[in-house]
């Protein structure tokens, strides 16, 4: 699931590159895109490797801290300071944005594999 997740993260990022590189006016907005989107897929591959960590531990029977909330938000964290430090270099509603493509993409990617189990 990781996987086919990444993937589309980095159509999409590869799409912003583009944006920002060659097709349109609005550097600031695809960088805050990038920026944002690039910390939203590290936050959904420390997310996933939490929870591989998470199911050994409980099938081995050990305990485990947490689920590494503190470090999404210090990422998270990074991102915003970043858009407010260089604004005219990053837009920060573009980065919040990035910031939830990860979510986004988990949900869709949910309907869709719904539908193909439904079928």
């Amino acid at each position: 699931m990781f996987e086919r997740q990444r993937k589309y993260i980095l159509f999409l990022l590869s799409f912003y590159f583009l944006g920002w590189a060659f097709f349109t006016d609005y550097q600031s907005l695809f960088a805050g895109l990038i920026v944002g989107t690039a910390v939203s897929l590290y936050n959904l591959w420390l997310l996933a490797r939490r929870t591989w960590n998470f199911g050994d531990a409980v099938l081995q029977g050990k305990k485990i801290r947490s689920l590494g909330s503190f470090s999404r938000f210090a990422a998270a964290g990074l991102v915003i300071f970043i858009a407010l430090e260089y604004p005219e270099h990053v837009h920060l509603i573009s980065a919040v944005l990035g910031l939830v493509t990860s979510y986004f993409v988990i949900m869709i990617d949910f309907l869709i594999q719904s539908f193909h189990i439904r079928r």
